[in-house]
């Protein structure tokens, strides 16, 4: 895996392109679970086989937490009109991160997470997780939701990170869909978190449609394809695949922002998920970073790449 395959062009069939749904929340009771299988099945074989196989157990966990905990509260009425009327998203990320039903959720996960096989790396981090305060804890959030985690401590950051990523989907899942309006390039409409990817669906009604996927709350939004993710160009748009791969998952590269976020041909393989997948195609970003191209995407399981 050396080398690129090149295009200029869309990779993608656009023959079947409908009408899309702005957008589409995440359901935090199957979500981790399918992400889980996905990691599992991605490890077999996998240069990265040992790390994809953690992260398959630690979205068991993420699966496994949510069970008896309390309906996430939707916004108020007044909050999500005045967040759609001034195009801002619903879900302040400051504020979640915060939240004590947050904190609920960090302290279950660090529990179960103590009963999973991981590298005697992991399970030092998670013991000091584990040993951290409430203010510790919470200042971990903060740092994933605000993207600023520190490259030293990048690995008690991923257990911080899974509990966010549940926190945030539940707080989505409690949205209206069809009251969410765009708040920005590269920004998501329900919680202004960043992409991690960008994937081109096969779902009834959308087939064909590229949909980005936010690295924090998992919800998905409609976006043009040969448009850059994180700063809207369309001019200068290419992409790279590694030679001899299965073309599901590419880079897409903005010469504009000099950055690449991954575009994955779900319609193609309906399994593919877009934190998974990324994760399992490191190679193709260390490829394209060669080229003096910077990782776009976040992805709090990739930090330091």
């Amino acid at each position: 895996m050396t080398d690129f395959g090149t295009t200029s062009s869309d990779p993608t069939d656009i023959g079947e392109t409908s009408k899309p749904p702005f957008a589409r929340l995440p359901d935090p009771r199957g979500l981790f679970a399918r992400r889980a299988a996905r990691f599992r099945t991605l490890a077999q074989g996998a240069e990265l086989g040992p790390y994809l196989e953690f992260l398959g157990r630690l979205c068991d966990v993420q699966h496994a937490v949510q069970e008896g905990l309390a309906e996430a509260p939707a916004p108020s009425p007044e909050l999500a009109a005045r967040a759609r009327a001034h195009a801002m998203p619903p879900v302040d990320r400051s504020a979640a991160a915060r939240d004590e039903s947050f904190m609920e959720i960090f302290d279950r996960l660090v529990a179960r997470a103590r009963e999973i096989d991981m590298p005697e790396a992991a399970r030092a981090a998670l013991g000091r997780v584990a040993g951290a305060d409430r203010d510790g804890r919470f200042a971990m959030a903060e740092a994933v939701v605000a993207n600023r985690i520190p490259v030293e401590a990048t690995a008690e950051h991923v257990f911080a990170a899974a509990a966010v990523q549940v926190h945030f989907a539940r707080l989505a899942a409690s949205l209206d869909a069809a009251a969410l309006v765009p708040v920005g390039e590269g920004a998501c409409p329900a919680c202004g978190g960043p992409p991690v990817s960008s994937m081109v669906v096969g779902w009834v009604g959308a087939h064909g449609t590229r949909f980005c996927a936010c690295s924090t709350c998992q919800t998905l939004w409609n976006h043009v394809r040969v448009r850059c993710c994180l700063c809207g160009e369309t001019k200068g748009i290419s992409y790279r695949e590694i030679e001899g791969g299965d073309g599901i998952v590419k880079a897409e590269v903005c010469d504009t922002c000099a950055a690449q976020v991954k575009i994955m041909k779900q319609h193609e393989d309906p399994d593919v998920d877009p934190i998974a997948d990324d994760v399992a195609t490191l190679a193709l970003d260390l490829l394209v970073r060669d080229e003096g191209i910077r990782r776009g995407g976040v992805d709090p399981f990739l930090i330091g790449y």
